[in-house]
């Protein structure tokens, strides 16, 4: 729960609420649209279950929601949307650069995105952006961890 402007309790959304929310605002970046279908598509879901789901946006203020016409997301969505979208390519950010294997950086964020706090997410950007910042340090880092996957062989 969050404080909102006049101390009235703002619920947080869900993590599922997220996933749509994420999903919601890519979409409607990348086509300038996002259709009921679409969303269906990306998140792996049933068309009924993400009608439920925006109309519970709706109800939350996320979004506007006519059926039949399409939705737009609300400057709270908006927010939130790209807040989620920012904080996922944060970690996949740090992911690589820590060394996951490419192949497991996508589900690895998808398992982890919802459960870290905001103090935790703050102190792995600062990371990322510490190294990004000094690439001598990051290349000591990786010859580290060859020489540690070498001891191990």
């Amino acid at each position: 729960m969050e404080t909102g402007t006049l101390g009235e309790v703002v619920p947080m959304p869900t993590p599922s609420m997220e996933d749509y929310l994420e999903r919601i605002y890519l979409l409607m970046s990348e086509k300038g649209y996002a259709r009921v279908s679409d969303i269906a598509e990306h998140l792996g879901v049933h068309p009924s279950s993400v009608t439920k789901m925006v109309q519970k946006l709706d109800r939350e203020e996320y979004l506007v929601y006519e059926k039949y016409r399409g939705l737009m997301l609300t400057k709270k969505g908006q927010k939130v949307g790209k807040r989620l979208v920012e904080r996922h390519a944060m970690l996949e950010s740090f992911l690589r650069l820590i060394g996951v294997d490419e192949a497991d950086v996508y589900e690895d964020v998808e398992g982890i995105e919802h459960h870290l706090s905001s103090n935790t997410l703050d102190c792995m950007t600062q990371f990322v952006e510490f190294f990004e910042d000094k690439p001598e340090l990051m290349n000591q880092f990786r010859e580290f961890r060859e020489q540690e996957r070498a001891s191990e062989e």
